[in-house]
């Protein structure tokens, strides 16, 4: 997940570093507090490095956007656009992910609705938000014994606090100070994140 604010142009560049470090899923455009013309100006400058490195691009929050610029799909909260909207704006083929906070109920309704993946969290304090809830590693353990629906964990997540995560069954960790603000760098941070689910799969 992409710092809380950023200069598109600038960030380009450290992205493509992070990217070229090891194995990323995708990457998610989360900028709350950003105007529209800065989230577009964002997508147009990161989605083509994702893109280049075979690496998923999704914007959080807005089904509009993302169908727009071109995204491969849409993060969702239960706050923001129904499932079943934001489907129909980014379409079939799109990616549509679901936060779940803590909730086995909400996850099973979102993949029953036929979300691409359940997000849980938070798992640890973070700063990048003040979350709803605070979920436990055993209900990660609990869904990849359930579904195939991959889960992704989110929230205060660290070389440090990842293991825990990893073992319970985590598919996906979302990590934002995790990668961008690690001591030795972003790329740094990919390697050592890919090591540990190395060794655990």
């Amino acid at each position: 997940m992409t710092p809380p604010a950023l200069d598109p142009a600038r960030f380009a560049d450290t992205l493509a570093e992070a990217l070229d470090a090891g194995d990323v899923a995708c990457l998610q455009l989360r900028l709350k507090d950003a105007e529209d013309r800065e989230i577009r100006a964002a997508c147009e400058a990161l989605r083509p490095v994702c893109h280049e490195r075979d690496v998923a691009f999704l914007v959080n929050d807005r089904p509009d956007i993302a169908a727009d610029c071109g995204a491969d799909g849409v993060h969702i909260g239960q706050e923001d656009t129904p499932y079943a909207e934001a489907r129909r704006i980014v379409g079939g083929d799109a990616i549509v992910g679901v936060t779940c906070h803590d909730s086995r109920d909400l996850a099973l309704q979102a993949a029953e609705q036929g979300a691409d993946y359940v997000a849980f969290g938070a798992f640890f304090p973070t700063g990048t938000k003040d979350p709803k809830t605070r979920a436990a590693p055993e209900i990660l353990t609990w869904w990849s014994t359930l579904t195939t629906v991959p889960c992704v964990a989110i929230g205060g997540i660290t070389i440090e606090t990842a293991p825990v995560l990893i073992e319970a069954g985590a598919d996906f960790l979302a990590v934002v100070a995790g990668v961008w603000d690690h001591a030795e760098g972003p790329a740094a941070a990919v390697r050592a994140f890919n090591r540990l689910m190395a060794a655990a799969h």
